[in-house]
């Protein structure tokens, strides 16, 4: 049984439809539209996003790259990864706050030849591309396009989608389980998210219900 639930886990990856909106909603629009290669209300084909770790940036990326002819590049990715390919109509640079010296030239002739040839290209930081920790002229290509924070959720947020997931799954939880679990342990969603399947799991390994002592106990084996 457990390897069997192990591997289901396995197979979820990131998309638009599971990321949590909260108060990105005009944003979740524009990367919807991007992911059809249709450009922004303005005409914009490029957009940067920046916000704290675990706010779901590199979820987004990782969405966008299931659509067909997108490359999802990371920061440490090798020199072949930056270079512009016709086939490739979506670009998505992760952690530009990352890139070394030759990755920043590199990212920097990638976003012009995109442009110049009609593709969309999503960018992802730390920070906002004026204070970004890159070359002046890498920076300057960044805020050509749309920019967007992308806001964390607040607890409430958090506990609402959990327990959309717990339904959807048709798991029960005990009442208390979620405000416990989001107050002492971490904080973003994908560790939570994990934590429900981990939890889930252990309900069934060992019979129980998910309840505040169950969870305690979980907590107390993790590292």
């Amino acid at each position: 049984m457990r390897q069997l639930l192990l591997d289901l886990d396995a197979q979820k990856l990131p998309s638009l439809d599971t990321f949590v909106v909260g108060q990105n909603a005009e944003l979740a629009q524009l990367l919807g539209l991007f992911a059809l290669r249709t450009p922004s209300q303005y005409g914009e084909r490029s957009v940067y996003l920046w916000g704290e770790a675990g706010a779901g940036k590199t979820h987004l990326l990782h969405a966008l790259a299931d659509s067909a002819s997108a490359r999802y590049i990371a920061a440490d990715a090798p020199d072949s990864e930056f270079e512009f390919s016709p086939e490739v109509s979506l670009y998505l640079l992760d952690d530009c706050e990352q890139l070394s010296a030759s990755a920043q030239i590199a990212a920097f002739n990638l976003f012009n030849e995109a442009r110049a040839h009609g593709g969309f290209l999503v960018a992802a930081g730390n920070h906002p591309p004026m204070i970004l920790g890159v070359r002046d002229d890498l920076r300057t290509r960044l805020g050509w396009g749309l920019i967007y924070q992308v806001h964390g959720l607040t607890d409430e947020d958090k506990i609402d989608a959990l327990e959309r997931a717990a339904h959807a799954r048709g798991i029960h939880l005990s009442a208390g389980v979620l405000p416990y679990l989001i107050t002492h342990y971490r904080r973003d969603m994908s560790s939570l998210s994990d934590m429900l399947d981990r939890l889930d799991h252990y309900s069934l390994e060992t019979k129980r219900a998910i309840t505040l002592p169950l969870l305690r106990e979980l907590l107390l084996q993790q590292p």
